[in-house]
């Protein structure tokens, strides 16, 4: 288990997450049931900083193909960095492929001046607090990057719909749970929520064979 700045598991191997993993199978029978039929979990550690956020952004409401394509365009224009954003016209952003509202959300991302380096040490809720002051990012693009660019082993995104479509497969429930109710029924798998995150999306790509999260 990594060591962070915060009191908070950190996860940074795959050893992390099978420690995880393990903890929630003896906790949730149901989840020993699902980790029965797939083959791993994924260690899914991102890099942090500004271009991950922005990353984020591209990918919201989009397709992960069409997320890819655009990402693919801004990195061939070097539009992945304050500077390059800063001083690119909202049309020079849209002619990359981003919406209208992406290229302010992108040009709200350079204006907000985060310290992605300090963020390493915040505690999970001021990391998400930081992050969703900033116009177009909202909770799940906050718990997405603590998540993966931190590697805070005890977030969880609710809002996500793969997840909440996971978990009513999983657990057997009439209708997918919303966003309040997923985020109650998470609570009992801290201090690993990450790992059961990542346990849910396999199981989901596994039952539906479609595209995860970019």
């Amino acid at each position: 288990m990594g060591a962070g700045a915060v009191r908070e598991r950190i996860i940074t191997t795959d050893a992390c997450v099978t420690e995880g993993a393990l903890w929630l199978c003896k906790e949730e029978p149901r989840f020993a049931q699902v980790m029965q039929v797939l083959p791993g979990l994924p260690l899914r550690r991102k890099p942090d900083g500004f271009a991950e956020v922005l990353s984020a952004i591209v990918s919201q409401q989009v397709s992960l193909a069409s997320a890819n394509a655009i990402w693919g365009r801004l990195q061939a224009a070097h539009m992945t960095c304050p500077d390059m954003i800063a001083q690119a016209s909202e049309d020079d952003l849209r002619a990359l492929g981003l919406s209208r509202q992406k290229a302010r959300y992108a040009k709200a991302l350079v204006a907000a001046r985060i310290d992605y380096a300090a963020l390493r040490g915040l505690p999970t809720e001021d990391v998400i607090k930081t992050l969703v002051a900033v116009p177009g990012i909202g909770a799940w693009t906050a718990e997405i990057y603590a998540m993966f660019s931190l590697g805070r082993a005890d977030v969880f995104a609710p809002g996500d719909l793969a997840l909440q479509e996971a978990a009513k497969l999983i657990f057997d429930l009439p209708q997918r749970p919303k966003e309040r109710e997923l985020r109650a029924m998470a609570q009992a798998w801290s201090p690993w929520r990450s790992v059961a995150a990542r346990i849910m999306w396999a199981y989901y790509k596994h039952d539906n064979q479609r595209e995860g999260i970019r």
